[in-house]
């Protein structure tokens, strides 16, 4: 039912928001500059781009594989949706029979190209419009033949998949990667999904993803009643999901300089593992 690997931990309750957005902020090097709107590429030709309605607002979405097969919502790092979470898309799409990986667009449009400017998007992201956000592309993808549905998602997006799955019901399954949400936002403990959560022994956000929050959240969701694995991985610091040669070289420029393929296949693998095993059953 549940699984922790870590070496050492002491309990600290996460951040907030704001907190949260003050000890990232502190990696900034450079004066803001205007926030660019994402760039098209070649890899943007695999997805299909679909718009999705809640309330009174229509948000743009990035669709990619397998028509009818479950769906994984995937959700962005700080930067945006930019080239690496459509990496990740991409890769969970073509995991095992398929997955249909849908990516919704929190920022619209707008991608940080640089710490300040993802910093400064975070810190005006609307977190509870973001819930709603998933919420509406969990029901799009129910809707459009994918007969359950999990989230997944990095950094702010680990914390969000979290959080939704506390706050959205029609949630099958959560996979989230170095983040939790703040008190404020959902309580792990009422967690109504199964969730796996990984991190790395060496994060240095301090309550949003290093040991600490992940033995938090360990302790959270052992009396949440639900299902759920926390994993951490020695020697590795945040996001070393990453590894395309743009995503190694930026966690570099942020004083991450650890590799290990080796763990990142692992977190892959359980990673499927937990997705096939509550999305692909009956």
């Amino acid at each position: 039912m549940a699984s922790l690997l870590f070496r050492a931990a002491a309990i600290s309750s996460p951040f907030s928001i704001s907190a949260k957005a003050y000890t990232l902020g502190r990696l900034a090097r450079r004066t803001l500059s205007p926030i660019r709107s994402m760039a098209s590429s070649a890899a943007d030709e695999r997805f299909q781009k679909v718009q999705i309605q809640r309330d009174d607002t229509v948000f743009d979405a990035y669709v990619v594989g397998k028509e009818n097969a479950p769906g994984i919502v995937v959700l962005q790092e700080w930067w945006g949706v930019d080239f690496e979470v459509k990496n990740h898309a991409l890769k969970i799409s073509q995991m095992g029979p398929g997955y249909r990986a849908l990516i919704p667009d929190l920022y619209r449009g707008k991608v940080g190209l640089d710490v300040a400017e993802a910093q400064h998007l975070m810190e005006g992201l609307d977190w509870p419009g973001a819930i709603k956000d998933i919420h509406a592309s969990v029901k799009w993808l129910k809707a459009n033949g994918s007969p359950k549905v999990g989230v997944t998602g990095f950094c702010m997006g680990g914390a969000l998949s979290i959080a939704s799955g506390v706050l959205v019901p029609e949630i099958d399954a959560v996979v989230a990667f170095y983040g939790t949400p703040s008190s404020e936002l959902a309580d792990p403990s009422k967690s109504k999904a199964p969730v796996q959560a990984h991190f790395g022994e060496l994060d240095s956000f301090v309550g949003f993803s290093d040991i600490t929050a992940a033995k938090a959240l360990q302790e959270k969701l052992n009396s949440s009643g639900v299902p759920f694995e926390v994993h951490i991985y020695p020697g590795l610091s945040h996001a070393f999901m990453n590894t395309s040669p743009e995503g190694v070289q930026r966690r570099k420029t942020m004083g991450s300089k650890d590799e290990d393929y080796a763990a990142v296949d692992l977190a892959w693998s359980c990673f499927e593992s937990w997705m096939s095993k509550h999305l692909r059953s009956a």
